[in-house]
C-alpha cells in the first residue's frame, strides 16, 4: 500500500467514479489508475468499488470504510507537512479561503488589508463559490478555510465557528411610493414583487419564514447569488431588494435606498470553518483571530481536538 494509491482512490471518488477524469487530475494513465485501484484491492483482499464490465458505479461497503481511512491517512500526511513548513517558514506560504460574494465583497476586504500587513509573504488565494458547494470544498482539502451562512454547520467532517451576526436590509429605487413611509411591513412588501437571494443562500430561510409565520405569501420575481445582481435590478425599478444589510452602502448606492422596517426578519449568523483533523499553518489561525478576536489559536486547536474525544 503507497500513498499514490490512496490518492487514486480519493480522485475518483472526487470524479464521480470516472477513471479518465481521476487520471488527468493526477497526470497519469487511466490504465495506471487501474492498475493501482485493482493492486490495492489484492492486498487488501475486498473490492472496494462496484463495477459494471470496466466501469465503476461506487463504493462497495468496505470500500466506504476504505475511503475514510484513505481521506484520514492523506490528511494526517498532509498535516506533517504543515507541522515541518510551520517551523520552516512560518511566515510564508499560501492561505486559501473560500466563501461567497457577499463576504469575499463586503465582510472581508478589511480583514484581509490587516492580514496581509502582518504576513506580507503569505499569497492569499480567495475563491468565490456558491455557498451549497463550500462544504464539499472544504471536505475535499481544496481549501484551507470556508466562510458562509446556513451551509458550513452540521457538517460531521467539518468544525464550524460563528463568524458574525448580521441582518437583512430592503431597498428600493430613489422615489419608490414605500420609501415615503416611515416604516415597512411585511404586508407592504407582498404588494411589491420581490428581489432576493436563490433558495438557501445568504439567509434566504429566514426571508421565508417571516413571511410564513405572517401568512403571507410573497411574490418572489427574481433571485440571483449574489448581492450586487439584486441591487442591480431593484434599482431599475423590477422590484424591491432584499439583500444582506453589509450590502447595502448609502455612499455607493446612491440608486437605491433602504426602507426602515424593524423586526421584519431574525438574524442570520455567518460560520467560519475548517476541516476538521486538519493543522493549519500560523497565519491561518492569525486570520481566524482577525475575523473573530475570541477565536484564538488556543480555541480552535482545543474545539478540534474535543471534537474526536
Amino acid at each position: 500500500m503507497n500513498f499514490q494509491q490512496l490518492r487514486i482512490v480519493r480522485e475518483t471518488i472526487r470524479h464521480k467514479f470516472n477513471l479518465t477524469d481521476a487520471a488527468n487530475a493526477l497526470f497519469t494513465s487511466q490504465s495506471g489508475v487501474s492498475k493501482h485501484i485493482r493492486d490495492l484491492e489484492q492486498e487488501l483482499g475486498v473490492e472496494i468499488f462496484v463495477r459494471r464490465g470496466k466501469r465503476l458505479l461506487g463504493l462497495t461497503e468496505p470500500g466506504k470504510e476504505v475511503s475514510e481511512l484513505a481521506n484520514r491517512m492523506l490528511v494526517d500526511a498532509d498535516n506533517l507537512s504543515r507541522i515541518a513548513e510551520n517551523f520552516a517558514k512560518g511566515d510564508e506560504g499560501t492561505l486559501t479561503i473560500a466563501t461567497t460574494h457577499t463576504q469575499a465583497r463586503y465582510t472581508l476586504p478589511s480583514v484581509i488589508a490587516e492580514f496581509k500587513r502582518a504576513f506580507p509573504n503569505v499569497r492569499l488565494s480567495l475563491q468565490q463559490a456558491n455557498p451549497k458547494d463550500l462544504p464539499a470544498i472544504l471536505l475535499d482539502g481544496a481549501t484551507d478555510i470556508a466562510i458562509a451562512t446556513d451551509t458550513l454547520e452540521d457538517h460531521p467532517g467539518i468544525l464550524a465557528f460563528p463568524y458574525h451576526t448580521w441582518d437583512h436590509a430592503i431597498v428600493v429605487p430613489t422615489g419608490h411610493p414605500l420609501s415615503a413611509k416611515p416604516s415597512v411591513t411585511l404586508a407592504e412588501l407582498t404588494e411589491w414583487p420581490i428581489i432576493t437571494y436563490d433558495d438557501g443562500l445568504t439567509g434566504r430561510i429566514r426571508i421565508d419564514k417571516a413571511f410564513e409565520a405572517a401568512g403571507l405569501t410573497p411574490d418572489i420575481a427574481i433571485t440571483a447569488l449574489d448581492a450586487d445582481v439584486i441591487k442591480a435590478y431593484a434599482a431599475l425599478g423590477m422590484g424591491v431588494g432584499i439583500i444582506a444589510s453589509v450590502a447595502y452602502d448609502e455612499d455607493q448606492d446612491r440608486k437605491l435606498v433602504r426602507l426602515p422596517a424593524p423586526g421584519a426578519f431574525t438574524a442570520s449568523t455567518s460560520s467560519i470553518a475548517i476541516r476538521r483533523g486538519r493543522v493549519l499553518r500560523r497565519y491561518a489561525y492569525r486570520f481566524i483571530e482577525q475575523c473573530s478576536p475570541e477565536l484564538t489559536e488556543a480555541v480552535v486547536r482545543n474545539a478540534a481536538e474535543s471534537s474526536f474525544d
